[in-house]
């Protein structure tokens, strides 16, 4: 599968900061031909966004969806809405959401069909285990768990693309990336977990892992070579444009 760079810009920026930092990343990418670069900038910024990177190679995604097309649901947005806008992606389930907002996986199954319900809307679903995960050996079933929840009893159409982000919740926004034989470790988990629920072929054609957590230009390469890696979430490093291409030349 193509590999694929996703830059989480999360409530960082303001909205001139944001439209700035859209300029620079237009000018800085504009020879990256037939790569996968996608911008997730605040909803705020959504529709400016789509219509200052319309006739380049980097692509936009949300990073937040609702699972209904319309109704009472104050201060949410439909995932029509973001195909309207120009979403071509959209993040689920971050850890960030799933801690402050209480975000759980009932809520992300939802809205994975929603997404899945409309046409050109790839979603970007985040598992990852926490600190307290990791010190008592759960890591293996949290990953799975979580997967099932997501994921189970949907059916995915041949031509629809699922983008699943390991994310281990204790090294995001830490500095600290995990090792990366952990993330293959951990990124084969998730293949064999999908490959009980799906089959390998669908696995190969319709779904990519990628790596998100404190991931900058100096530990990328330790991580991109690794077997079952399509890609990466980043973070704080997305926001320095600079380091943020850095990171995308070393992979593609």
């Amino acid at each position: 599968m193509k590999k694929i760079i996703i830059a989480n810009w999360k409530m960082k920026l303001t909205l001139n900061e944001s439209l700035e930092l859209i300029k620079k990343f237009k000018e800085k990418f504009k020879n990256f031909q037939k790569k996968e670069v996608v911008v997730c900038p605040s909803s705020i910024i959504l529709d400016e966004a789509s219509k200052l990177l319309k006739k380049t190679n980097l692509q936009v995604g949300a990073q937040n969806v609702f699972w209904e097309e319309k109704g009472s649901f104050t201060g949410e947005i439909s995932p029509e809405m973001l195909v309207e806008v120009g979403c071509k992606y959209v993040i689920i389930g971050h850890s960030e959401r799933r801690k402050y907002l209480l975000e759980n996986y009932s809520m992300i199954h939802k809205k994975i069909k929603a997404v899945l319900n409309v046409d050109n809307l790839i979603p970007i679903i985040c598992i990852g285990e926490e600190a307290e995960d990791k010190k008592t050996d759960k890591r293996d079933f949290v990953l799975v768990d979580q997967l099932q929840q997501a994921l189970g009893g949907i059916n995915i159409m041949e031509n629809q693309q699922i983008i699943i982000a390991y994310e281990p919740v204790w090294a995001i926004g830490s500095g600290i990336s995990i090792e990366p034989s952990e993330a293959e470790y951990s990124h084969k988990i998730i293949k064999l977990a999908l490959n009980d629920m799906f089959g390998m072929k669908m696995i190969n054609n319709n779904f990519r892992i990628i790596y998100g957590g404190s991931i900058n230009s100096k530990n990328v390469k330790d991580f991109n070579n690794l077997e079952n890696l399509d890609g990466f979430l980043v973070g704080g490093a997305s926001l320095d444009v600079n380091e943020f291409y850095k990171i995308a030349k070393e992979i593609f």
